[in-house]
């Protein structure tokens, strides 16, 4: 799957009368090669920032080369001006480096700029530390992982195939909020328009790949009838995917759908495009800003029941899951849909390991999300479906209160890895409410 790749502007800033000064190239240098070491890609504007034409042309600098952040070293108090002026032509989030020194001023003049950001609405992030501090590295990149994400969404695509659910008025998209605050458009296809592109598949064209498919999996019940029905559905969403450019899909699959599309939605998740059940654009969204993050395929799950004992909730869909996120091959079985039983889905329980789960919703006037975190165990096929039980720090009763309380929605993707600090940064950047529970 594609890296999600970040580029960061760097700049030192200064002004020539203060101490520390003079060290404006060395930091820059400095500060490149540090940034350098975790994985970020660096464009340095190689000039001291010291004045206005400095800093309108390190500004200019930075948007030709369309970089998704800025960094901005300070060497020492500098005029707040020099940042206004490089954001005016780069308008990106920016994180402003204070380096310690107790003449310097440079904490005293990037606090400076924070008051003047913060009235203008400008996503920033003010760090302080040296510039080999493991802790101020760490934070630095989730920021630039967060801005990176804004950007890449705001240039995305999310097909909406068919319908939203009938009675599942949480999955609705606001279509003019979701582009304002989030940035995806949504392309709008009708169900004919997939059935045709499925229809044009003969069966010889998908013959042997599911022979393929079938060899990667521990066990197949379903009939290799319903296999190439579903390969055909897969090359034709692969065809709309390739025809409108699109980074994402939501499919209304329930219920003339219902296994058809399973495996499709297994294997472009692999892909690195993730498809949403039920006609969920809003989950869409979700698996997509977590597929950008930890750069593999995401769990589409419904919240189901808890299990007391072991202070758990499973969360689990029928079976459209990536077979990477088994814990192994073997244990993919690829069977009929639950309630129809018939088609194909891919069943198997969701491997270990510390997860992030986001539940996005339309409001009124926006959009909210809810983020949730904790440690996917080990499970077997408590449900026909892809089960993923999630213990959590918090007791799995106040989780459930606080999920009411908040008026989330039922559908939650899940990603392995922690987020929540990115996914904190860009609700900050978008002006998205935001609660999250552990």
């Amino acid at each position: 799957m594609e890296r999600m790749q970040i580029h960061l502007g760097l700049a030192v800033v200064a002004s020539p009368l203060e101490v520390g000064a003079n060290q404006a190239p060395a930091l820059l240098k400095r500060g490149q090669d540090t940034l350098g070491e975790i994985g970020i890609e660096i464009c340095p504007y190689e000039t001291p920032v010291t004045g206005t034409r400095e800093a309108v042309e390190a500004g200019t600098f930075f948007y030709e080369r369309r970089v998704h952040a800025v960094c901005v070293i300070t060497a020492s108090w500098f005029e707040d001006y020099l940042v206004l002026d490089m954001l005016e032509e780069c308008y990106v989030p920016v994180m402003l480096w204070a380096r310690p020194g107790m003449e310097t001023g440079s904490l005293c003049g990037t606090q400076q700029v924070g008051f003047v950001l913060k009235q203008l609405s400008r996503p920033y992030q003010m760090l302080y530390g040296e510039l080999e501090s493991p802790t101020v590295r760490e934070r630095l990149f989730s920021f630039a992982s967060a801005s990176a994400l804004r950007y890449r969404l705001r240039r995305t695509r999310i097909g909406y195939i068919g319908h939203r659910v009938e009675g599942m008025t949480e999955t609705t998209g606001h279509e003019l909020a979701l582009k304002k605050i989030f940035g995806p458009r949504i392309a709008g296809i009708d169900t004919q328009v997939l059935l045709d592109e499925a229809s044009q598949v003969q069966d010889k064209d998908v013959r042997d790949k599911w022979g393929e498919v079938k060899r990667q999996v521990g066990k197949v019940t379903c009939s290799d009838e319903a296999g190439i029905e579903s390969l055909k559905f897969h090359q034709g969403l692969r065809s709309l995917i390739e025809q409108k450019m699109l980074d994402a899909v939501a499919v209304g699959c329930y219920p003339h759908l219902m296994g058809k599309v399973c495996l499709a939605a297994s294997l472009l998740g692999e892909e690195g495009v993730p498809l949403a059940c039920e006609g969920d654009v809003n989950g869409a969204l979700g698996m997509l800003m977590l597929t950008m993050l930890s750069e593999s395929p995401t769990h589409n799950t419904d919240l189901l029941d808890p299990i007391p004992e072991e202070n758990a909730i499973v969360f689990s869909h029928c079976g459209s899951g990536a077979f990477s996120l088994a814990e192994d091959s073997s244990q993919v079985t690829l069977a009929p849909v639950r309630l129809m039983d018939q088609g194909l889905c891919c069943l198997f329980p969701g491997k270990p390991g510390p997860v992030t789960l986001v539940n996005i919703v339309p409001t009124l006037d926006g959009y909210k999300m809810g983020i949730l975190s904790g440690e996917a165990v080990r499970t077997g096929m408590i449900f026909p479906g892809n089960p993923l039980k999630v213990r959590f720090d918090s007791d799995y009763g106040d989780v459930l209160s606080w999920i009411a309380k908040e008026g989330l929605g039922h559908h939650w993707m899940a990603a392995y890895g922690d987020f929540r600090v990115q996914f904190v940064d860009l609700a900050n950047m978008v002006g998205c409410e935001l609660t999250q529970k552990a």
